[in-house]
């Protein structure tokens, strides 16, 4: 099963290959994803532009997967919810079950999963 092509927003994303967040990043464009990075200093990652904050993104996005803590990822709800990504995926270790009930009455779709998982397992 292959799943459509997503625009996925990686937010924390790290240019330390050591990092999930920089696996989900090579992962996702291994599997045919648009892959936008988030990290406020780094300019690329994986050969990639990255965008500073979310706050700088325009058009529709699938899936936004969460690799911050929970006091970072709170002080991006007005951010995430503006976007209106069809869900947020918090990965372990970026748990948030109060944004997660903010996100989820604003009709945003939100797992607690693990995008390698996903991806490894064709759920994503």
């Amino acid at each position: 099963m292959e799943s459509k092509k997503q625009r996925v927003v990686v937010v924390g994303a790290s240019p330390k290959p050591e990092r999930y967040s920089n696996r989900a990043v090579r992962m996702l464009v291994e599997h045919g994803h648009d892959v936008v990075p988030i990290n406020p200093v780094e300019s690329t990652i994986e050969g990639l532009p990255v965008t500073p904050k979310l706050e700088l993104l325009s058009g529709h996005v699938d899936t936004v997967t969460v690799y911050v803590s929970a006091k970072i990822s709170t002080a991006m709800e007005d951010a995430i919810a503006k976007l209106q990504p069809d869900r947020v995926i918090f990965n372990p270790g970026a748990e948030n079950p109060t944004l997660r009930e903010t996100l989820n009455a604003k009709g945003i779709e939100t797992e607690e999963a693990c995008t390698l998982v996903l991806l490894s397992t064709n759920q994503f």
